[in-house]
């Protein structure tokens, strides 16, 4: 059975789903059978992330990835009835932004200035230069904006999470999050396989190797597991280096709010005043304090490790949301240009990291 795709919630509407005036309990019933589902799918993406490094010695497929993908299966299979709408929504969003902000718990200014000055502002000018390379390359491919800002951004950045966190500043859709996270994904696989062939091929030491691994795999994990075989140095290089790129995620996600605000400022011909809260949004603003404060040594080092992991499962959690509001037979439709896009905006970044090692003289 076909069945129209249920958009997320968009920040300028007058009142979420999820939400209910009669108070916590109103809500609370409105929201729990969507919840409940969510909680399911992450559950078993969680299971089966578990399996793969049982088989495998590591999870190929990120359990955010997999929870992503089981939810638009079941949400293409099955007719979600309206009850679950409101807590499968509450999860996409709210949640979701949580997470972000607990994110900025586990970075710290101290680790990112180890990297020294020169290396760190080369990096950052790399992901800005990735960004625009990448979102003007989905746009020559004939990707909407919001798919080709959140492909651009999720090569740049940190792959699913960056994807993640731009969609509701962006306000893109779950078919778009699904795509975007889906084909990343695939590709980031793969440059783990490959990268070290590339290292070995080309003799490359661990400090280069490290740069190179830092600025284009994905997430932090599939870094060290790049990075691992060309030792040590080469592992705390990329580790390094993908911290500054995680970094970036805040004011990415400020920039794209600003423009976004900026572009809503104007309706039917008449300007108006954005409100500061479509200008930055509230979790970014947390995220930016949780990491001044972890900075300051104001959060406790036996509290960065759980802040990481709750946001982590969070960040599950919203993917299954997202996921049960994506159809699969829509996504598959763009497909081709997507990965299209992934991977040319991917190589962008291989060969600017080769010239950062060039001109450096890493």
């Amino acid at each position: 059975m076909t069945t129209a795709p249920v958009p997320l919630p968009s920040s300028a509407s007058p009142q979420a789903p999820w939400r209910d005036l009669s108070g916590w309990g109103g809500m609370a019933g409105r929201i729990t059978p969507g919840l409940i589902l969510c909680l399911a799918v992450s559950a078993a993406a969680v299971a089966l992330a578990h399996v793969e490094q049982a088989l495998f010695g590591r999870a190929w497929l990120e359990s955010l990835v997999l929870a992503i993908l089981l939810g638009a299966t079941v949400r293409t299979v099955w007719s979600m009835p309206e009850s679950f709408r409101p807590g499968v929504e509450f999860c996409a969003r709210p949640v979701l932004e949580v997470a972000i902000l607990l994110l900025g718990a586990t970075i710290s200014a101290q680790a990112l200035a180890s990297i020294g000055g020169l290396l760190f502002l080369a990096v950052v000018v790399i992901v800005v230069v990735g960004i625009g390379a990448g979102y003007g390359l989905g746009r020559m491919l004939g990707l909407p904006r919001r798919m080709a800002a959140l492909v651009a951004c999720g090569n740049a950045i940190c792959g699913n999470s960056a994807i993640a966190a731009v969609a509701p500043v962006i306000k893109a859709d779950g078919e778009e999050v699904a795509s975007a996270i889906a084909f990343t994904a695939v590709l980031g696989v793969a440059v783990v396989l490959i990268l070290p062939l590339l290292g070995v091929a080309l003799q490359m030491g661990g400090l280069e190797y490290g740069v190179l691994a830092g600025l284009t795999v994905y997430a932090v994990p599939q870094v060290l597991a790049a990075a691992a075989p060309m030792g040590t140095v080469a592992t705390q290089t990329g580790a390094l280096i993908k911290l500054v790129r995680v970094l970036m995620l805040g004011p990415v996600v400020l920039a794209a709010s600003l423009i976004m605000g900026r572009a809503e400022a104007t309706t039917d011909g008449e300007k108006r005043r954005p409100k500061l809260s479509k200008l930055v949004p509230w979790f970014i603003i947390g995220f930016l304090i949780l990491l001044a404060a972890r900075s300051l040594g104001l959060i406790p080092a036996a509290l960065v490790e759980p802040a990481g992991t709750a946001s982590s499962l969070l960040t599950v959690v919203a993917m299954a949301g997202l996921g049960l509001q994506t159809d699969l037979r829509v996504v598959g439709r763009g497909g081709g240009r997507v990965a299209l896009a992934a991977t040319l905006s991917l190589l962008v970044l291989v060969v600017l990291a080769f010239g950062l090692i060039t001109l450096l003289g890493i």
